[in-house]
């Protein structure tokens, strides 16, 4: 077990969705896993392991931020030896050609959080998905025939901000959406050699006001959730993981 997940040795399959509410984690499990167990409850930071149509497969809670799945995925991949983080989560987008229930496999992820450079040197700005899995998500989206677009995403330190300041960075590498994660998870992953991709559902159009509402949220994610499931399972495949 490490600090933050009390799971065993084992207990953590070397694929591992990363939802950042942990309820959110609890739902696709018991919606889409065989053979479910839970295996951690630290800080009600659930994950659980079961078996996506036979493969192994993991999915728990990162929080909110980059010191947050920071944490997580780092312990993930240090002490649970994960081999491959994909994150699943919502975006606003920057756009009004964006709408919502848009997909966006995150290809890169800006960011003005001192993240990289504090914890491991990094000078950059922008960090890329890491290893394969941003093709093999764009691969099984085709086989889907799920619409799915590249994005340049920003992950940034803050939710709410003053009208009007928006981070050079946002401009500067042609962010189509915000989020909050995704930055350190690349940060991560990069630093370890391990694989990292993030996939994203727009939830929010900032420049109209347009937004999912709460109620709807849940089953609208649900093609998210699937293609998710199937590029975990493509990548246990691909790395002999299974």
């Amino acid at each position: 077990m490490s600090v933050h997940i009390n799971a065993a040795k084992g207990d953590i399959a070397p694929v591992c969705l990363l939802p950042g509410d942990p309820l959110r984690a609890k739902f696709i499990a018991e919606n889409w896993l065989d053979e479910l167990r839970l295996v951690s409850s630290v800080r009600n930071m659930f994950y659980f392991t079961g078996k996506y149509k036979g493969c192994p497969i993991s999915i728990g809670g990162s929080g909110m931020g980059c010191p947050s799945i920071g944490i997580y995925s780092w312990e993930l991949y240090t002490v649970f030896d994960v081999q491959c983080l994909i994150r699943i989560g919502t975006a606003g987008s920057y756009r009004q050609d964006l709408g919502t229930y848009e997909l966006l496999n995150t290809s890169e992820a800006c960011s003005e959080s001192t993240y990289a450079l504090d914890a491991f040197g990094f000078p950059e700005k922008i960090i890329q998905a890491q290893g394969s899995v941003f093709g093999l998500i764009n691969s099984v989206a085709k086989e889907r025939n799920q619409k799915l677009s590249p994005a340049v995403i920003h992950s940034s330190d803050v939710f709410y901000r003053q009208t009007g300041l928006t981070p050079e960075a946002v401009s500067k590498y042609h962010c189509v959406a915000v989020e909050m994660e995704a930055f350190a998870l690349f940060s991560n992953a990069k630093y370890l050699k391990r694989n990292a991709g993030a996939l994203l559902t727009v939830s929010d159009v900032i420049p109209t006001g347009e937004a999912i509402s709460a109620d709807k949220r849940e089953k609208s994610l649900v093609p998210m959730f699937e293609l998710a499931l199937e590029s975990a399972k493509r990548v246990s495949e691909q790395y002999q993981l299974t």
